[in-house]
């Protein structure tokens, strides 16, 4: 997609569970549940949605709270695990022997960080939406995972990528603006 804008979205789930000492895991997405309402629409997960993502063998990281500067793992070092089950994106990651590290480690184990998220963009074959009665739905089918992210606020509607899902759907920028100033967890980047 030659000079096209893909979106980094981000969506939040709940079930990190402490695996043993050092690691943690649970799901960053799950297949066909719908979301609560995004900003006009909600959104269902569909089996397969990460494969090609995973095949690719691309680095991919996971993130504390969606920071850079809170790398917990990746792919490439194999300190990050990732893999589609019957429930959704699996992942098992390594905590780094770090402040932030045990930090995280500490915060699990207490239950003060119990979610996960993941950061994606959307190819222009990786979804499909369709009005169904009065719901707006929009099916993830591919997506090129970015990032996994282990966070202590994983609600839903907090989300607030919402809003560029929206308007790159429906051309809303001033509606958005109008109604949702909340700053976003977004990068917009060109490919």
């Amino acid at each position: 997609m030659t000079g096209a804008r893909m979106v980094l979205e981000i969506r939040s789930y709940g079930g990190l569970r402490a695996v043993s000492p050092g690691k943690v895991g649970g799901h960053a997405a799950v297949f066909n549940s719908e979301s609560a309402d995004l900003g006009g629409f909600v959104e269902v997960i569909r089996p397969g949605a990460f494969a090609d993502a995973l095949r690719r063998g691309r680095n991919i990281r996971a993130l504390y709270h969606h920071s850079d500067l809170s790398l917990l793992g990746t792919t490439q070092a194999g300190t990050l695990r990732l893999r589609e089950d019957d429930t959704g994106l699996a992942f098992e990651v390594d905590l780094p022997d770090t402040s932030y590290g045990n930090d995280v480690g500490v915060l699990v184990d207490r239950g003060d960080i119990a979610g996960c998220s993941f950061g994606f963009r959307t190819p222009p074959d990786g979804d499909h939406w369709e009005q169904r009665g009065d719901k707006l739905v929009r099916e993830l089918l591919k997506v090129d995972l970015v990032e996994v992210t282990l966070t202590h606020d994983p609600a839903y509607r907090d989300t607030t990528v919402a809003r560029r899902a929206v308007e790159q759907r429906a051309g809303m920028r001033q509606w958005l603006e109008t109604y949702c100033p909340r700053k976003l967890w977004l990068e917009t980047v060109c490919n």
